[in-house]
């Protein structure tokens, strides 16, 4: 491609709306532009990039044995309906009415879609296992789009749906797409992790893991193993119970009360009986499907609110008003403990490893002291409701503990079960002849927010630095002078040689100083740069690797074959 005549935009000023590196330098590079919140204009650098991306996705999920299918955007809300999604789902999901005032959405996912044409399609278990999958536009009005490409309200994603007869057959697969996963973004150059999730929404009961690249400015904390691989998101992250260190409840000091005026908090607790905040016993109220539940855990520890719910089996959960604690247990809020407590309780187990601990009194302006659970107050319902912390031990080794790290989810997959089978009435004939469920999977890839994750930990002070994979050209042919014959005539037979190789070349026919050409090529951050200069007489030209900066005078019969070896196999 000629740049001369390209729609490639660059910016000199950072935009102002832009938070950060990769969405700064998604627009100053002129990849795409912004028209609204959270939705994007591809142009042609950035276009080049997503499909890229997509046909490294496609070639893996190919060599896999899926089929690229591609399903209806604008979906029926029956389907939705049947599923228990179109509340489920809630204000994220973009619902419409057509000319006859019938609801439709605008596809978020498609488990309702391809589940029901499975059941149009598939009568018998002869026909299965298949594994389907599509990359096309999804629709979720978020709330607060951020981020660039990152969050947005329209997105291009890959979605695979696999049908089985058996949950070993569904195992099969799961392993298989985690494998295809992992090839997929080793190929794009990323460091990430796979880490065992929670699947909120998409839901179901097996195993379902996400792959995250390990970003500073990621959304999600992931808790990583410092000895063996095991990772979690910090929603689904354990930690290995010490049961060595549980409190012991004989010889222990009775409790007593203490007066702790205007004293709510665990900061000031701790400053004002100087005591360690894992020596405080804090009790806090939730609403759980609208009933009061209070929750103790150790003062140094933080709900974990998914845990909880599950703990709980309940469908709303939300934290309790001022008011309203107030109202369900007759005191203020900072003053509520589990000794004597007339509502639910439930215990978070590390609770059960303080031996004297600091707890509210129930009663305004006091504390008790040397409380021990089980002593003082009931523990019939203990259980993990924490969120893991630095330093935890590792849930599945005796040497590792529990380091963090930021993380951009790109992918996940899930092992459904019947999940969506079952409430769509989709079943296939097994071999007794009879009935039976479609046990599923799903498998989703982020294609659009894979180019700020790229972007994320491809970059310097000058701007893009693209793995050779995805960059939108590979090379950058740069003659100084446009109007020097002898530079513009060796550029263009670098320029011509390699595009007939199939190698992609954007060359700066530009009529522009040397510095804008540079400023602009470190910008946009092609993986090599070949410019033509004062020696183009001489048949040398200036050979520049964009990652490592190093550059050298070759020939321009070297550069090429130095090119051509860059570029074999990507």
């Amino acid at each position: 491609m000629r740049q001369n005549k390209m729609l490639l935009p660059t910016l000199r000023e950072v935009p102002k709306d832009a938070e950060i590196v990769s969405h700064r330098l998604l627009l100053r590079a002129g990849l795409a532009r912004m028209f609204a919140a959270g939705m994007y204009t591809y142009l042609p650098l950035g276009l080049r990039v997503l499909r890229k991306i997509e046909h490294i996705v496609r070639e893996e999920m190919d060599k896999s044995g899926a089929q690229e299918i591609l399903g209806s955007i604008l979906q029926p809300a029956e389907l939705w309906h049947t599923t228990g999604r179109w509340d489920d789902y809630g204000p994220e999901m973009m619902k419409m009415k057509d000319r006859h005032d019938r609801d439709f959405v605008l596809g978020p996912t498609h488990e309702e879609l391809v589940t029901t044409l499975a059941k149009q399609e598939v009568n018998s278990y002869k026909r299965l296992p298949f594994n389907i999958y599509q990359v096309a536009t999804k629709f979720r009005d978020e709330r607060r789009p951020r981020f660039g490409m990152l969050r947005a309200r329209e997105f291009t994603m890959k979605d695979a749906y696999s049908f089985h007869a058996s949950y070993e057959s569904l195992g099969e697969t799961y392993d298989l797409m985690h494998k295809t996963y992992t090839s997929i973004f080793t190929r794009l150059g990323l460091n990430f992790r796979p880490v065992q999730a929670d699947a909120g929404t998409i839901g179901g009961s097996g195993r379902n893991h996400e792959f995250m690249v390990l970003a500073d400015i990621g959304e999600d904390t992931i808790a990583v193993c410092t000895h063996c691989d095991y990772a979690a998101n910090l929603e689904k992250a354990e930690a290995r119970y010490a049961a060595a260190g549980v409190a012991p409840t004989e010889d222990a000091p009775a409790y007593e009360k203490l007066h702790t005026p205007e004293i709510k908090t665990i900061d000031q607790l701790v400053e004002s009986l100087n005591v360690e905040a894992n020596t405080v016993i804090k009790t806090l109220v939730y609403l759980a499907d609208g009933e009061a539940v209070a929750v103790v855990l150790r003062g140094d520890h933080e709900v974990n609110e998914l845990k909880l719910q599950k703990f709980l089996g309940a469908r709303t959960l939300e934290l309790a008003s001022h008011a309203e604690i107030e109202r369900v247990t007759g005191v203020p809020s900072g003053f509520v403990g589990p000794v004597g407590l007339k509502i639910p309780v439930v215990i978070d187990r590390d609770v059960l490893g303080v031996s004297a601990g600091v707890a509210g009194a129930n009663e305004r302006d006091y504390h008790f002291q040397n409380v021990v659970a089980g002593r003082d107050f009931q523990t019939e319902r203990v259980g993990d409701l924490r969120n893991a912390v630095v330093g935890d031990l590792c849930p599945h080794c005796e040497e590792g503990t529990l380091e963090f790290y930021r993380g951009i989810e790109v992918g996940h997959i899930f092992e459904l079960g019947t999940k969506y089978s079952d409430s769509l009435g989709a079943t296939f004939l097994n071999q007794d002849g009879k009935a039976q469920s479609f046990i599923m999977g799903c498998y989703g890839i982020g294609i659009s927010r894979l180019i700020t994750a790229v972007i994320e930990q491809n970059n310097d002070e000058k701007g893009i630095i693209w793995p050779m994979a995805v960059a939108p050209y590979q090379v950058h042919v740069i003659p100084v002078k446009v109007k020097d014959e002898e530079q513009m005539r060796l550029a263009e037979q670098l320029y011509n040689r390699l595009r007939e190789q199939g190698v992609d070349v954007l060359l700066d026919d530009r009529d522009e100083s040397a510095g804008v050409k540079f400023k602009d090529s470190d910008l946009i951050g092609l993986p090599v740069r070949v410019t033509v200069g004062k020696k183009a007489g001489e048949g040398i030209v200036e050979f520049t690797v964009r990652k490592t900066g190093e550059a050298k005078e070759v020939s321009l019969e070297q550069a090429y074959e130095e090119i051509m070896g860059l570029v074999a196999g990507h």
